[in-house]
């Protein structure tokens, strides 16, 4: 489809209230998935959310995978998620440093919850379960902060280590703590 800019923070698209999804047949829904999908491997990013290119739905898409930020030692497939919502959440946490495309430029550590369980739709309709920690929990808690209008330099743990991102590839993104949290157990759960 088309690769779309990538808005950045403080545009009002990233603060306004995003539709949900009801009829999973639209070309329009499709359209979008591919637009995401391109403009996240455009800008070398794991994730995206529909309103960072300025569709305000309930939409976003994952892809834990090796980047010139991220070095990852288990990768995840490509997924899509409408209308989701976290149903479970570890009292563990964890810090990892975060950037996004809307902020390009910095990473700063931020605390999530280390194990998540969310429940959406995939792209055909089909509602379904997942329970994963490392990155990918934490790519779906920042994704779906978006369709919050939370951008993550509001969550960031302590705003005296927000960093450039030469400095983060440079002396963090191999770290040993930074790889630690950031490795992934994924599980498929069925849904009825």
């Amino acid at each position: 489809m088309a690769i779309k800019k990538i808005i950045s923070a403080g545009h009002p698209a990233l603060k306004k209230r995003n539709q949900r999804i009801i009829d999973f047949s639209l070309i329009s829904l499709k359209n979008l998935i591919q637009n995401l999908t391109d403009t996240m491997h455009d800008a070398d990013l794991i994730g995206i959310a529909a309103p960072q290119i300025g569709v305000n739905a309930s939409v976003f898409i994952t892809e834990p995978r090796n980047t010139k930020s991220r070095k990852l030692g288990k990768t995840d497939k490509m997924r899509v998620y409408i209308n989701p919502k976290i149903i479970a959440v570890s009292k563990k946490k964890n810090i990892i440093y975060e950037g996004c495309g809307s902020l390009s430029g910095i990473f700063g550590p931020v605390s999530r919850p280390t194990e998540i369980e969310i429940e959406a739709y995939d792209q055909r309709g089909k509602k379904f379960r997942l329970r994963c920690d490392g990155i990918l929990a934490r790519v779906i808690q920042h994704e779906l902060d978006h369709l919050s209008g939370v951008e993550f330099i509001a969550k960031v743990a302590d705003y005296r280590k927000i960093i450039t991102a030469e400095h983060y590839r440079k002396n963090i993104k191999n770290s040993k703590l930074q790889k630690i949290n950031s490795l992934n157990k994924i599980i498929q759960l069925t849904v009825e």
